[in-house]
């Protein structure tokens, strides 16, 4: 019996679904080890509060946080890191914030959990405007 080589479609095919595996794991975190925090431990500065809609809600996901402004001028803050397996939030829907990771869902405007897996709330964080600027996290 002659044994044929993989075809090349298969190869391929195989070697992205090894690398799409690999990024899931690094996407969803582990058991917090060596993780950054999931709330900012320094102020910062988001920019420009209009950045926010109105009764919106804006993830900055590069700072692992989300702002929703409850008020004119007024805005709640709370990590956009899942409190299931730290994956950083990233659809915001009718005041629903979602994680593709696994699912869950939370309350924009309060960070309570509408959709598991997860169970617990989002973590809130300080939010303030200063000099025209929306900044999170505590103060200096």
């Amino acid at each position: 019996m002659s044994s044929q080589p993989p075809a090349r479609r298969t190869v391929l095919r195989g070697a992205a679904l090894a690398g799409a595996a690999g990024l899931g794991v690094a996407a969803c975190g582990g058991d917090g080890d060596g993780e950054a925090s999931a709330t900012p431990t320094a102020p910062v500065d988001l920019g420009s509060p209009d950045e926010v809609p109105a009764d919106g809600t804006k993830i900055y996901r590069e700072d692992r946080v989300l702002v929703t402004q409850v008020g004119e001028g007024r805005y709640k803050a709370f990590s956009a890191v899942c409190t299931h397996r730290n994956c950083v939030l990233n659809g915001v829907r009718d005041g629903r914030v979602t994680c593709s990771c696994h699912g869950s869902e939370f309350d924009a405007r309060t960070g309570k959990v509408l959709q598991g897996p997860a169970v617990a709330p989002l973590p809130p964080v300080p939010v303030r405007t200063d000099g025209g600027r929306l900044i999170v996290g505590p103060e200096a």
